[in-house]
C-alpha cells in the first residue's frame, strides 16, 4: 500500500466525532480505485437512529482527471460520501431543501478547514405514504446528501477535517444543534 494511502487512513481514524456518532470500518469498494477505504456512522439520538451514512476514501497514485488534478487538487484521492436522515414530512415539498441539504455539507467542510476541490452530488428527497391495510401509519419523509470531492491535502495527507465535516453533515440532517 502507498505510504500516502496509508497516512490518509490512518487519519480517518483519528477524527473526533460527536457523541451521537457511532462510526466504524466497513468493506469498501474494490473496482472504483486501486485503493479504497470506507467508514459507515450511525447517529442515534434517545437510542433511536435518526441518521445513517458512509464515507469512501479512493486513491489512485496514477492520477484521475475527473478528481480535480486540474483544478487545485491532486487527483490522487477522492472522498465519497453519503448521508441519510429522516426529515419533516412538510419539508418534503420545499423547493429549497436541496439547496439547504448541499450548504448543510459544503458549511461543513468550510468549518472544519476541510479544503477540497471538484464537489459534486444530489440531494434526494424522499416521501413514503401508506395504503390499503397499512393505512393507519404516518408518512415518512427523508433527505440524502450524495456527494463526491477532491480533498487537497498537505504532504502529511491528513483527511481528519474531512471525516469530520461528514459527520457534522450527518448531524445537522439529523437535526442535531451544532
Amino acid at each position: 500500500m502507498p505510504a500516502e494511502f496509508t497516512a490518509a487512513v490512518a487519519s480517518m481514524h483519528a477524527a473526533r466525532l460527536r457523541p451521537e456518532v457511532f462510526c466504524e470500518d466497513m468493506p469498501a469498494p474494490q473496482r472504483i480505485a486501486p485503493y479504497a477505504s470506507a467508514l459507515s456512522a450511525d447517529v442515534t439520538v434517545d437510542e433511536e437512529e435518526v441518521a445513517t451514512g458512509r464515507l469512501i476514501l479512493l486513491h489512485d497514485p496514477a492520477g484521475n482527471e475527473a478528481w480535480g488534478s486540474t483544478n487545485g487538487g491532486n487527483g490522487t484521492f477522492r472522498c465519497v460520501a453519503y448521508a441519510r436522515a429522516e426529515i419533516d414530512l412538510d419539508l418534503v415539498a420545499d423547493p429549497m431543501v436541496g439547496s439547504v441539504g448541499w450548504s448543510w455539507l459544503t458549511e461543513a467542510l468550510e468549518s472544519h478547514g476541510a479544503a477540497y476541490v471538484a464537489a459534486s452530488g444530489t440531494v434526494t428527497r424522499v416521501a413514503t405514504e401508506s395504503f390499503g391495510a397499512m393505512a393507519s401509519e404516518e408518512g415518512t419523509a427523508q433527505l440524502e446528501v450524495r456527494a463526491s470531492w477532491t480533498p487537497t491535502m498537505d504532504a502529511s495527507f491528513a483527511i481528519t477535517a474531512h471525516v469530520e465535516a461528514w459527520a457534522e453533515l450527518l448531524c445537522t440532517a439529523a437535526g442535531l444543534p451544532p
